[in-house]
């Protein structure tokens, strides 16, 4: 066991290197951020789902800490470290362990502890050009690496965003569909209450929690939400905090008083969300749905044909690349473009590589205002199972 641990720890440092060669050859510098993080940054923007997989603890100065469970949260604290202006344009790469906990058991292609290669690039204000260049980027490690059969897989949070900002809606609306975007069940139940009568979506709520909630005051209802757990001996909502759950019920006793989402705009939603298949197929597919909307939606979608031109003249392969509207990856901290590689051998639930475009994180790890970033990361431990021949 000794023997096969130690053959495969050199094999990952051997792929490492070629990997990090093409990452440094493309203008990154190679920096190791701090494995242990401070663990609000983290807990605030990486969304709900991966909230509940990392590993937190508490140092004994009462400091709560995690392992980190991605390696661009803290390479934009290390940014903010070296650059008093946030906005001063920097590539980074990296190759370091990362820590998730994993619901469903351990495995070779989902492993508590595991290396992430990545890039970062960070300041630099043209977006699809970069976006371009860190697909292509990515892309030529995993080929020197031995990476031979793979499929390109991309989405757009920003066209989503987009569309959801052209549809009349209160802005809390906005918001929270928004915030649900990474969980499709969550997002379709919550899209088809609001074009429902508004108090007929008060009926689940228990009604001595609903009485007691103040739609303008969120500290009278987090000591509501507080109050209700203890008096039904409730000790905890999963992974989503007080304050989370006392601001949904908030929204949506003042969606009481609100006129539905009309029928019309809930199938511009649907329909946007089916639209999927070949990049180069489904922008038409996105022009010709949001053909009423040109005047809002045309710079995104001049801004998607943008990119996938960028890609091409990269060497980027877009003809079999595949779009998928509801496509957003797991980090709830992306805002426009993403993607992901991945393998016929692993298939969709174990890419070996992914990434996409965080506009908003900067802000959220410290800066002033909001950086232009992207950034992406290869899974070595399954880059290297299959290029070795196995499957994870």
């Amino acid at each position: 066991m000794a023997a096969e641990t130690a053959r495969k720890f050199e094999a990952l440092e051997a792929q490492a290197q070629k990997i990090m060669q093409v990452f440094i050859k493309s203008g990154h510098e190679a920096v190791s951020p701090a494995i242990i993080q401070p663990a609000g940054v983290f807990l605030d923007v990486i969304g709900e789902s991966l909230r509940a997989r990392t590993y937190v603890f508490t140092d004994p100065d009462g400091d709560e800490l995690c392992l980190r469970p991605d390696l661009t949260v803290p390479t934009c604290r290390l940014h903010l470290e070296r650059h008093e202006e946030a906005a001063a344009k920097a590539r980074y790469c990296y190759n370091g362990p990362t820590f998730r906990f994993q619901p469903v058991g351990a495995s070779i292609a989902h492993p508590r502890e595991f290396r992430q290669a990545g890039i970062e690039s960070i300041g630099f204000p043209e977006r699809e050009r970069a976006d371009a260049q860190t697909v292509a980027t990515i892309i030529e490690a995993l080929r020197a690496a031995g990476l031979k059969t793979f499929k390109l897989r991309i989405g757009d949070l920003g066209l989503f965003r987009a569309l959801i900002r052209a549809i009349e809606m209160p802005d809390r609306w906005r918001q929270f569909l928004t915030h649900l975007f990474w969980r499709p069940d969550a997002f379709r139940e919550e899209l088809q209450r609001l074009a429902q009568p508004r108090m007929a979506t008060l009926q689940s709520i228990p009604a001595e929690l609903r009485d007691a909630i103040e739609p303008a005051d969120l500290a009278h209802s987090e000591r509501a939400v507080l109050d209700y757990m203890a008096a039904k001996g409730i000790d905890a909502i999963g992974a989503r905090s007080v304050t989370e759950v006392a601001a949904s019920l908030m929204w949506r006793v003042a969606d009481a008083k609100a006129d539905p989402l009309p029928p019309e705009s809930v199938a511009l939603i649907e329909q946007y969300l089916a639209i999927s298949g070949p990049a180069k197929a489904a922008g038409a597919c996105l022009k010709d749905l949001l053909r009423d909307r040109a005047s809002t939606m045309g710079p995104v979608i001049d801004s998607y044909h943008r990119r996938l031109q960028f890609m091409s003249e990269l060497g980027v392969d877009v003809v079999h690349a595949e779009f998928s509207a509801e496509f957003g990856r797991q980090l709830e901290y992306y805002t426009g473009f993403v993607f992901e590689i991945v393998s016929p051998e692993l298939g969709l639930g174990s890419p070996v590589a992914g990434g996409g475009r965080y506009d908003d994180l900067m802000r959220a790890a410290g800066a002033k205002s909001d950086v232009p970033a992207v950034g992406a990361a290869i899974h070595t431990e399954r880059l290297l199972g299959v290029t070795q021949g196995g499957t994870p």
